[in-house]
């Protein structure tokens, strides 16, 4: 069981009031917030040891590079996997788009990629545009009316057949917190010779991650969802496979030998990173690891998941609450609702006002929220965090919002 106290203490933003209250952070599938020790690692970086690195051969210069090359070996770690496999990028919808762009060498007229209906933007729209300039053909799963993979649909319709080149599905949806069968559909991928690219953006934080036994080729994920800073994100990948790959962007540091005739590449992952690194986000990237390493990720998946089945029982105490997806079972960390006819963006605002911070749209996945029957949502997630009485504190708040839009409507007559 995790030490609440002591864990809140490590992050100093939750001692905020916001507009007279005590800051309840509901919003962490959103972004997390950011330990003390991340905080640091970063300032004494900066503060110490700033320098571009495989540049300067100086003191300054090696130091640079020893911390990034470290932070590269411990996120390798921390999800099983080797350095030379590790691509940073500045979020996880860059590494995306790395994996769409570069996959595209392999696509063409009669080809085809599947993706889901529940994916965010950053694993749709990147496929698009690879089908469009490619003439691949994009299908796509389907999910039920609680936002589960529809796998019988999908094996009636053949929908990954020996044309699917590509599969690129989330590893766990950011608008219900259901987790998808990565290591069922990896298998069947494989059978027609398909590449498995997985966004493992709400999955990594929140659950210990094996790339092996995903059975993905390729994985993205981002770092400020995980306690660390913004502006880093992962590609993971089969080595072999990024061995086949093409740069994704040019410039210095991804070339092996440069002429006025012709260039020739590094070596993954060099090859992908091109230009000055997010040298100093790594570094707190990598305390992000050791933290959440140093806590326990089974301790973290046990306690957001008890969150979760609580906050799932604090809107169920709600009448005017409709919970998207199911009521219970097989999700983790975000739940996304209605509260009856009040828009969403309208609570957002109201429980904002006492200090409750959570999200309001569509959350980057319109298509889910359209396929569930609704225009948008409201969204609360937990994290390590979080305890029962910031759920208390949602419940309290919603109970609010009823009563402030009631006194409203009422007052217009």
């Amino acid at each position: 069981m995790l030490d609440l106290a002591k864990i809140r203490r490590d992050f100093p933003v939750l001692e905020r009031q916001v507009k007279g209250h005590q800051l309840v952070y509901l919003d962490s599938a959103n972004t997390s917030q950011k330990p003390t020790a991340v905080i640091q690692a970063m300032s004494e970086f900066f503060l110490t040891h700033n320098a571009n690195v495989a540049r300067a051969m100086h003191t300054l210069g090696t130091e640079a590079s020893e911390a990034y090359e470290s932070a590269r070996a411990k996120v390798a770690s921390f999800i099983g996997a080797q350095s030379s496999q590790i691509i940073f990028t500045k979020n996880a919808s860059e590494a995306l788009n790395l994996a769409a762009y570069t996959l595209s060498s392999r696509l063409g007229p009669g080809d085809e990629v599947v993706i889901s209906v529940a994916e965010h933007h950053s694993n749709i729209v990147p496929w698009q545009m690879a089908c469009e300039r490619t003439g691949a053909t994009l299908r796509w799963f389907d999910v039920d009316d609680d936002g589960f993979l529809d796998v019988e649909k999908a094996r009636a319709q053949s929908l990954i057949n020996e044309s699917t080149k590509v599969v690129s599905l989330t590893a766990m949806s950011n608008v219900t917190g259901v987790r998808f069968p990565i290591a069922e559909i990896s298998a069947w991928a494989h059978v027609v010779g398909a590449v498995m690219v997985v966004d493992g953006s709400q999955l990594v934080p929140h659950e210990s991650v094996d790339v092996a036994a995903l059975g993905a080729d390729l994985m993205a994920f981002t770092g400020h969802k995980m306690c660390g800073p913004t502006g880093i994100g992962i590609l993971w990948g089969r080595y072999e496979l990024l061995e086949s790959l093409p740069p994704f962007l040019s410039g210095g540091e991804m070339i092996e030998k440069v002429t006025m005739a012709r260039t020739t590449y590094a070596q993954p992952p060099y090859r992908f990173e091109a230009g000055t690194p997010p040298i100093g986000e790594a570094v707190g990237l990598a305390a992000a690891v050791d933290y959440l390493t140093e806590v326990g990720i089974e301790e973290i998946a046990a306690h957001t998941t008890s969150m979760t089945a609580y906050a799932l029982d604090v809107l169920a105490a709600i009448p005017e609450v409709r919970v998207l997806g199911p009521s219970s079972g097989d999700r983790v960390a975000a739940v996304s609702f209605e509260l009856a006819d009040v828009h969403p963006h309208d609570v957002m605002q109201v429980l904002d006002a006492r200090g409750v911070a959570v999200r309001g749209g569509h959350h980057c996945a319109r298509p889910l929220h359209e396929r569930l029957g609704v225009q948008s949502s409201v969204r609360m997630s937990s994290y390590l965090y979080t305890t029962p009485e910031d759920i208390d504190a949602l419940g309290n708040a919603l109970e609010d919002t009823l009563v402030f839009f009631s006194v409203a409507r009422g007052s217009r007559g």
